[in-house]
Order: C-alpha cells, then structure tokens, then sequence
C-alpha cells in the first residue's frame, strides 16, 4: 500500500512539473520607431499691442493682422489657409502706494498658416514680420499620411518584444515555443525633435539684419507598442 501510495505521489509531482513547465509564460513589451518626412506645417504667430486705450490696442492688433494676411495672400498663400489662431485682450495693472490702477491695454492676436511647401515655411514668417509681426508661437510639423509608417512600426515593435523574449528565455534556460497572446499599445507619431529653426534674432550679433529665416523641417518619428505573451519549456 505504501509503495502504490509513493508511486501515486511520484506520478503527481511529475505530472505537476510538466504542466508547471508547459504554462511557463514570458510577458515582454516591444516598442518600433520609423522616421518620416514632414509634408504639412502650421505656423502660429501674430501680434501683441499695447495703448492705454484698449479700443486703440486692438485697433493696432488688426490692422497688423490684415497687413499680414494681405502680404501672405499676395505671395500665393491661400485665404483658406489662413486662420485665427487666438484673441487676446487684457489690462496691465500699476501698484503704487497700495492702489492698483491700469496703466495700459495688451492685445494678441494670433495667425494659424497652414503650408504644404516646406521649402518657404521660413519665406512665410519672413513675410509676416515684414508685414508688422512680434511674436513666434512655434511651429506644429506633421505628416499627411503615416498608414505605411505605422504599419512598419508595429512590426519593429513585434521584434524587439520578440527579441527581449529569447534573451530571458536563454537566461531561464527555456526555449521559446509558442505565443499566448498580443496587445497593441499605442501607434502616434510626433515631432523627432531633429527640426531646425533659426530666426533672424540669433544672426544679428554675426550676420546682416535682412539674413532669412531658416526652417528646416527633417523627419516624424511615428511608434508603435504592443505587448505579448510568449509560450516557454525547457532546452
């Protein structure tokens, strides 16, 4: 009775370590990254005015706008293409001897340009500060179509997830045998941080005053994640 009691144990705990093996899981997350050319940029900029006259302080700020709008148009930038950005008035406060009392008006008011061609991104802001522009909000860079570049990313991202699972199968001694499950993340895509702007304020200490605005608009890094569950046993 006892050796049929032992054998029974001995069959349990084989049994128990061949399922323990054969649910062996590795979780892993995988990240790709594919650079594309920006096609699209949305320049923000505009003009802040002041006057101790609010009505005069936005009167300056209009009439700054349309001269943009109207030097952008000329150059064959369409109407449609240019938008209102923001609108912006408020009081500017003087405190002497515990009394508060306005002292001036400040008006801001911003463009949106939408441009496809980015060889004249800085040929544009060039033409607005000509035209009476103060201020730069920066510049939103895109891409029109990232379908391809996606799908690419989340291939990288199936390899590196693939890639992180053999080193810890090898390190476990396991080999990989199977996957139990995928999840995707998130795919989006972003400014690479590898574009390039110089304004004509940097030049001034070492070049002429009329040298142009450069724009150099490089790549789009669009990513993907995704996570899987790979199956393991032993070498």
């Amino acid at each position: 009775m006892r050796k049929l009691t032992a054998l029974i144990l001995a069959l349990v705990l084989i049994c128990s370590t061949a399922v323990s093996l054969a649910d062996t899981k590795i979780t892993v997350s995988g990240n790709g990254n594919i650079l594309v050319p920006a096609d699209t940029a949305v320049v923000s900029l505009g003009i802040s005015a002041r006057d101790k006259d609010v009505l005069k302080a936005q009167q300056k700020a209009n009439e700054v706008i349309a001269a943009i709008r109207a030097i952008l148009t000329e150059n064959g930038i369409p109407a449609e293409d240019i938008n209102t950005g923001y609108l912006n008035i408020y009081a500017m406060y003087d405190y002497t001897e515990g009394m508060e009392e306005i002292s001036a008006y400040n008006a801001n008011s911003t463009l949106a340009i939408r441009l496809t061609d980015m060889t004249i991104v800085g040929q544009v802001i060039d033409l607005a500060f000509s035209a009476g522009a103060n201020t730069l909000n920066g510049i939103d860079f895109s891409a029109s179509d990232t379908g391809d570049a996606e799908a690419a990313a989340l291939k990288k991202a199936v390899q590196d997830a693939r890639a992180k699972a053999e080193i810890l199968a090898e390190a476990a001694g396991l080999n990989i045998s199977g996957i139990k499950e995928i999840s995707e993340g998130a795919t989006y895509s972003y400014d690479s941080g590898a574009n390039v702007f110089r304004s004509k304020g940097e030049y001034e200490e070492s070049a002429a005053f009329d040298t142009p605005t450069v724009v150099q608009a490089a790549k789009l890094s669009v990513s993907a994640t995704i996570s899987i569950t790979f199956e393991a046993d032993e070498n």
